[in-house]
């Protein structure tokens, strides 16, 4: 799923599509109110037409059709009409009443919906500036991925990811805070926005990553202060650099799988460390660990929304297993397959925010 996703207005039915549906259903109640009788009031079905069309069409349209529905009611109440006055007179109130409410209905459905669009383009700027879209291309690597919050509508979450094409080779960051949804948005930023300053500015991986638990720290004293809970973040820092190894900083994260072209899957080891915001729990420094990324190789990086996908059993979700059997595909179609795979494992649901990223060595120029 593209992180820059552009929200769309929903399309009313066209004025000729709208009106020739009136018309039409118009003609099929009156040929059924002159097959019925005089004296019968099928005609009054009409009323329900713009009300229909409240719930599809603009407001002008649920206008017309109001005043055509009510015109039709009034000139065949004036054919035929009821034996008293008072009836006739009862009747067209009725209709009229009837459709001004539609009208009224339809107004606030229009109002509603323009809110909503206003809030999601609210949603999706904001989005723009948390994540990068994807895919990313540089001079060292092609990133695939995707990203996909437990709340869908909200169109962001707790995980968190980033790429920055940098003069020491490109640097990836892929995380999860504490928590997910809205409530562990404040985190993740103060994580992004650390990263895309470090990572230019800090020669070394490991001081990228102190820059991340500073900034978590940071985060977490003014959460104190406000009354909000302190939270950690599991994170993995790597760099890579043209024709050498792939250096990686573990923050508590899930290990990397490296996918070979023969289908292989492996686990990639890294030295072990604390999360985000729990450094000082320790006091021991991060370490970097190396590994090769061969050419055809695919490395993945995951969080818990797809190795914690249960079944009806509670079993969790193999992602090594997942992503052997997605061997030779290509990297591009790896995120959305092995998504596709742990949703219809644990049967449509998600417990927690989903990313997927998938890297693979840029072709030579």
């Amino acid at each position: 799923m593209a992180a820059d996703d552009e929200p769309s207005v929903p399309r009313a039915p066209g004025n000729r599509a709208a009106a020739l549906g009136v018309l039409v259903a118009t003609a099929l109640v009156l040929a059924a109110q002159a097959a019925s009788g005089s004296g019968s009031r099928l005609v009054l079905l009409l009323v329900f037409l713009p009300a229909l069309l409240a719930g599809l069409g603009t407001v002008a349209q649920t206008v017309a059709a109001s005043v055509w529905v009510t015109a039709v009611v009034a000139v065949h109440s004036a054919l035929y009409p009821p034996t008293d006055l008072p009836a006739r007179l009862g009747t067209l109130l009725g209709v009229v009443a009837a459709e001004a409410a539609v009208v009224a209905l339809c107004a606030r459905r229009v109002r509603r919906e323009r809110r909503l669009f206003r809030m999601r383009q609210s949603a999706v700027a904001l989005q723009r500036q948390l994540l990068r879209p994807l895919p990313v291309r540089t001079a060292e690597l092609e990133l695939y991925g995707l990203y996909r919050p437990v709340e869908e509508d909200t169109l962001v979450g707790g995980d968190l990811y980033d790429v920055a094409d940098t003069p020491f080779g490109t640097r990836v960051l892929v995380g999860d805070v504490q928590g997910k949804g809205l409530r562990a948005i404040g985190a993740g930023f103060a994580v992004l926005s650390a990263f895309r300053e470090a990572a230019f500015r800090e020669a070394e991986l490991t001081a990228v990553a102190d820059a991340l638990e500073a900034a978590v720290e940071r985060h977490n004293a003014y959460a104190e202060q406000s009354g909000e809970l302190e939270r950690f973040v599991t994170a993995t820092v790597l760099c890579v650099r043209a024709g050498r190894d792939v250096r990686a900083v573990d923050c508590g994260h899930l290990a990397p799988c490296l996918l070979h072209a023969d289908g292989r899957v492996e686990a990639v080891e890294l030295p072990a460390g604390v999360p985000l915001g729990l450094a000082a729990l320790t006091g021991e420094p991060r370490a970097v660990g190396r590994f090769v990324l061969p050419a055809g190789g695919v490395l993945v990086l995951l969080t818990d929304g797809i190795t914690e996908a249960r079944d009806a059993s509670g079993a969790f979700y193999p992602a090594e297993r997942g992503l052997a059997e997605l061997a030779g595909g290509g990297a591009a179609a790896l995120p959305g397959a092995l998504e596709a795979r742990a949703r219809g494992w644990s049967g449509g649901r998600s417990r927690d925010d989903v990313t997927v990223l998938a890297l693979c060595r840029a072709p030579a120029p």
